[in-house]
């Protein structure tokens, strides 16, 4: 049994989309396709909240078995939606601005439940805030990296090889040929519930609406602390792109798998995917460590986050001459292709939507690349075997938490259209480690000319367009409010 997400309150709807580029009819349309699962109530006292911020796995709905005709598969699903909300500083915070932001976020958890029903809030901060700190205060504290202790784990996000930039002059896209911008948001507020009200609501008490959640409460008194610079909104269910393609009457709707979650038909969630909280830390766990950081430093329990704004080329991914098995291989892998899908490769689209996230080591992307027991004998280059080249431990535990998923809205299209995104947020250990994840994904090496794999074979690459990026550390939630900041006068 399940019930309608609540109604959404129109002047909150019109208050979170004047600060980004949701616009109210998405939002709307958004709250009116999703249904708000019924949960076990799983609300922690706030004494129990996690240290780890992004470790939610407690609070959320506990993994479930899976079969669409593609095997049994463990999967876990996150709260329904996510708001990502940017913000710049308008001046270095003053103590009174910490004290303000401290309370501000103790208060959203305290009149809301830190479960699925409730919000759950993330924050972190990219380099602009740590260059307004002094820079023997920053270099005392943040961790360094292993390998190159000249080298901090918070380091700026850069363009992937794959992305439309004029560092990569050979990169063009088919449709979306849009250079990507490196962002420069001070702080990166991460919102999730199940409820798009809930979140609204919170964006907008930020903003000064002096309530929340029903209650006459004042403001944080910000006095123009920060300048709201973005919002994005993220959809994660079963079924749910295929209901927003319906309802915008998109040309690939019919293609879309009724059964995904994810715009390209596949799933993405499987529990096998994403390595513990601990690992993605600063201190790390027995299955990997990457910096100097201990038990002890101040940003223990903290992590790299990385954010991303990606337009998803849909109408290519679909088109007449992208059966079933081009896309599932494009996602997976060839050596062996997860399945060979139906009869009719496009309808429903054509074949299962839930795989298992196998792990066949460092060699599986140069295996494929040289067609080595591959579908059809064919060079090819899968999603998953690229980035499994350094995404996982020795002992194979995934380094990384990914918490990414669909979206639509016009932000950073060409001509002002809706179109599908995937919002992508993921957390590691440090800047360095995502940088070189993205860019064995990219599988440049493998693609020719100095490769064996055409440009059309090289995974998903050409169906995507990534317009923004952008790193944060995201502190420990003892530390959360203005990090460092404590020790200034």
């Amino acid at each position: 049994m399940e019930s309608k997400v609540p109604r959404l309150n129109r002047r909150q709807i019109l208050k979170v989309g004047s600060a980004g580029l949701v616009s109210v009819s998405t939002l709307g349309m958004l709250e009116a396709l999703a249904w708000q699962p019924v949960r076990v109530a799983r609300a922690a006292p706030l004494a129990n909240l996690p240290e780890i911020q992004f470790d939610l796995g407690a609070f959320i709905a506990p993994a479930k078995t899976l079969n669409d005709g593609g095997g049994d598969v463990l999967v876990q699903f996150g709260p329904v939606f996510t708001l990502f909300l940017t913000m710049q500083l308008t001046r270095f915070p003053s103590l009174t601005d910490f004290q303000t932001w401290h309370d501000a976020l103790e208060r959203i958890e305290s009149v809301y439940p830190f479960s699925p029903s409730g919000v759950f809030t993330i924050v972190s901060y990219g380099l602009p805030y740590f260059n307004r700190l002094p820079s023997s205060l920053v270099s005392a504290n943040m961790p360094r990296l292993l390998s190159n202790n000249t080298r901090f784990a918070l380091e700026e996000a850069v363009p992937s090889p794959t992305d439309v930039s004029p560092g990569n002059p050979g990169i063009t896209k088919q449709t979306f040929n849009v250079p990507v911008k490196i962002e420069n948001n001070d702080v990166l507020v991460t919102l999730r519930s199940d409820s798009l009200s809930n979140l609204n609501d919170v964006v907008a008490w930020l903003q000064g609406s002096n309530s929340l959640n029903g209650f006459a409460l004042p403001s944080p008194a910000f006095n123009g602390l920060f300048k709201f610079t973005s919002t994005r909104v993220q959809f994660t269910q079963i079924g749910m792109p295929r209901k927003v393609a319906n309802s915008n009457n998109l040309p690939f709707a019919g293609r879309i798998n009724p059964d995904s979650p994810m715009w390209m038909g596949f799933l993405d969630q499987q529990v096998n995917g994403s390595g513990p909280a601990s690992i993605c830390t600063f201190q790390g766990n027995s299955s990997a460590v990457f910096t100097n950081a201990s038990s002890s430093s101040y940003f223990a329990n903290g992590s790299i986050q990385h954010l991303s704004h990606v337009i998803e080329d849909l109408p290519q991914f679909y088109a007449d001459d992208e059966p079933y098995t081009e896309r599932v291989q494009y996602m997976f892998r060839s050596d062996p292709i997860p399945s060979t899908g139906n009869a009719d490769q496009f309808t429903n689209g054509g074949g299962p939507s839930y795989f298992t996230n196998l792990n066949l080591g460092t060699q599986d992307a140069a295996n494929n690349a040289a067609a080595i027991n591959t579908f059809q004998g064919q060079n090819r280059m899968g999603h998953l075997s690229a980035l499994q080249i350094s995404s996982r431990a020795k002992d194979g535990t995934p380094v990384h938490i990914r918490m990414d998923g669909p979206g639509f809205d016009n932000m950073d299209v060409p001509d002002g259209s809706n179109q599908a995104k995937l919002q992508f947020t993921v957390f590691v250990p440090t800047a360095d480690f995502f940088a070189t994840m993205r860019k064995n994904q990219g599988a440049l090496s493998f693609q020719q000319p100095t490769g064996p794999v055409a440009p059309e074979d090289n995974g998903l690459e050409r169906f995507l367009t990534a317009t923004r990026r952008q790193n944060f550390l995201v502190p420990p939630r003892s530390r959360r409010a203005f990090p460092l900041r404590e020790f200034l006068s």
